[in-house]
């Protein structure tokens, strides 16, 4: 894992490597040729030594690449290049990849099983090419202002580029109270989107013409197999050891995230059985220590269970003031305003392991995203059928269930459920993913400049886009692809990779291996939620490994005590963030709508904590970076 930044046409106020330097911390360097520039910063993992150094110049000097990720079959690859003559420095997969693009150009893509974002200058042919693994799990960005043209693996390097335009776009403010966090290319700025996962896009160095285009062909819709639960059980467990296996692929020591969830414990198991006599360290948070846990069940009994279980070593983190004094912080490396507390969960257990010689962690992000393991799965087969009924009398039913009070954590749960069940099947999936109550419009939560800026914006309209094209998909596969494409790139893996590589830790994700995520593709519905039970044939496998009452116990989120944070420790914040000054001042939001929404909040009539969270976290970004607004 690694940082890259890429030039063209660009002036640098600042060396834009000293904003990347956490991503690399062991060798940086760039290569300036033409009106192209290339920088990395490296994190030594595979091939320790100065072969593995970039950016990397081919052979015969034609091309130069730069490359953030780890190619976890590039061995396999690499025997292919060897047939065929290649000759080798070192052992690093850089230079299997560098090779493979020589070799098969734009089709090496296919042969990759693993988690990437990299630039390739072709100097001959005087072009450039970005690509981004198929999954989002390494991130890449795009700033592109007048014939100034940069990528970065993080926003705030373009920071560094003279004259930097600084205009924010509004839509994205609309995304982040929306869903908590912004889907598809929109980030906060108007001229830097993301580069879109599964993508490659080439740059005409001289005609300056940008395209791009998919480099993998999504699975077809409809096409599950017809296995019974004991194939199904069989052929998972081979393909996650296998995925497992892969991704030890390592020259410096591996460490777990274990959460005492399912995902990540059965990770962990898999590596014991596959290592019964290796040491393994663990790493986890107590999380809940000196809160009230208002409804939410605590992982740490588990996570311990699990560790004596399987006899490995589980370092367990507390530290009660790192919500607050890392707030901050952790907006800052996000890149993005990000309304969660889990990413400062990953970066004190990424900090502690690079503490203990650890470079690498292994984690079960995508877990849930594969085989069904939210809430919201659950809830959408029981939409589907309660979508049987009339229309009108749905409407009064959502009606009477938001005329409740939303303090209470189940109440709360059931207006999301409910909130859009007079609209079709696709805008209620969306309906999922969105944290505004129905009272919360953005008529009242922006200021009147903002607001004319957004009023014909539609939040949904990303995913919906995403929902139309998997007509023939059943229920759960249609709202998988919905995860898979936003709230699991644009969230999950967004906070996991930025605040472990801050640390100069690799964050790596066994259930996004290529192979296996294919695979859950033609798992039938029936197997992904069965009698009631979220990842069932998963489970299955599971029980294998691990205890039943580790397997089958009640899902929690890898987060942080909110509601009692936001009544104690955050007060600071939220003075400092939200006071009526400040408000004015930014002229983003009303005023009047937020003193509402917090005193409301306050006095237990409605829960808005993580309405609130959202705005603390756009007004820490707006504190931290530069901003301008038409």
């Amino acid at each position: 894992m690694c940082g890259i930044v890429i030039g063209v046409n660009t002036k640098w106020g600042n060396d834009p490597l000293s904003t990347l330097s956490h991503r690399g911390p062991d060798f940086s360097n760039f290569i300036k040729k033409n009106n192209i520039f290339m920088g990395h910063t490296r994190l030594s993992i595979l091939d320790l030594s100065k072969t593995g150094n970039q950016p990397m110049v081919s052979n015969d000097k034609n091309y130069i690449m730069v490359y953030n990720g780890e190619i976890y079959n590039h061995i396999e690859v690499r025997e292919k290049l060897i047939l065929k003559g290649y000759i080798f420095r070192g052992t690093s997969d850089s230079e299997t990849l560098l090779n493979s693009w020589i070799e098969w150009g734009k089709n090496c893509l296919k042969l990759l099983n693993g988690i990437f974002a990299f630039g390739i200058y072709d100097i001959k042919r005087k072009k450039l090419y970005i690509a981004r693994d198929r999954f989002g799990v390494k991130p890449q960005y795009f700033y592109h202002c007048g014939n100034t043209i940069a990528f970065s693996s993080e926003i705030k390097t373009f920071l560094n580029i003279k004259n930097f335009n600084s205009e924010i776009e509004p839509n994205a403010l609309v995304n982040y109270l929306t869903f908590l966090w912004s889907p598809g290319e929109i980030t906060m700025y108007k001229n830097i989107k993301k580069i879109l996962p599964g993508t490659i896009s080439e740059l005409d160095l001289e005609k300056m013409s940008f395209k791009s285009s998919k480099f993998f062909l999504e699975p077809e819709s409809n096409d599950y197999w017809d296995y019974t639960e004991k194939d199904w059980v069989k052929i998972i467990d081979e393909k996650l050891n296998q995925a497992v296996e892969r991704q030890m692929l390592s020259d410096t020591p591996i460490g777990y995230f274990l959460s005492g969830g399912l995902d990540s414990s059965l990770l962990v198991a898999m590596a014991r059985t596959q290592f019964p006599s290796k040491k393994i360290e663990c790493f986890t948070i107590d999380q809940f220590r000196g809160s009230n846990q208002k409804g939410y069940s605590d992982d740490l009994p588990f996570a311990k269970k699990v560790s004596e279980f399987l006899d490995i070593n589980l370092n367990v983190i507390y530290d009660r003031a790192m919500w607050v004094d890392f707030f901050d912080k952790m907006i800052w490396h996000l890149d993005e305003p990000q309304a969660d507390l889990a990413p400062i969960n990953v970066s004190k257990i990424s900090k502690q392991a690079k503490l203990m010689g650890i470079k690498v962690l292994i984690g079960g992000a995508g877990g849930d995203d594969i085989f069904s393991g939210y809430r919201r799965h659950m809830a959408a087969i029981f939409n589907d059928k309660i979508n049987l009924l009339p229309k009108p009398i749905l409407s009064i039913i959502s009606k009477t269930i938001h005329s409740f009070s939303s303090s209470n954590h189940i109440f709360r749960r059931m207006k999301k459920l409910t909130r859009d069940w007079d609209k079709g099947s696709n805008q209620q999936l969306m309906g999922y993913f969105n944290w505004l109550p129905n009272e919360l419009t953005i008529s009242k939560i922006f200021s009147n400049k903002v607001y004319n800026e957004v009023k014909n914006y539609d939040p949904y309209n990303y995913g919906l886009n995403i929902l139309s094209s998997k007509t023939n998909s059943q229920l759960i596969d249609k709202l998988l692809m919905l995860e898979q494409k936003t709230f699991l790139i644009d969230h999950n893996l967004n906070y996991t990779d930025k605040l472990s590589m801050l640390h100069g830790v690799e964050a790596r994700v066994p259930y996004l291996d290529n192979d296996l995520v294919e695979l859950t593709t033609h798992i039938p519905q029936n197997f992904k939620i069965r009698k009631g039970i979220s990842k069932y044939i998963l489970k299955k496998v599971a029980e294998k490994y691990l205890p039943d009452d580790v397997i089958y116990r009640s899902k929690t989120g890898f987060g942080a005590p909110l509601d009692d944070l936001l009544e104690s420790d955050f007060k600071f914040i939220i003075q400092k963030y939200l006071n009526e000054k400040k408000i004015k001042e930014d002229n983003i939001f009303n005023h009047k709508t937020i003193s509402e929404i917090l005193n409301k909040n306050k006095q237990g009539d409605v829960s808005y904590n993580y309405n609130i969270l959202s705005l603390l976290s756009i007004q820490s970004w707006l504190k931290q970076f530069p901003w301008s607004i038409n």
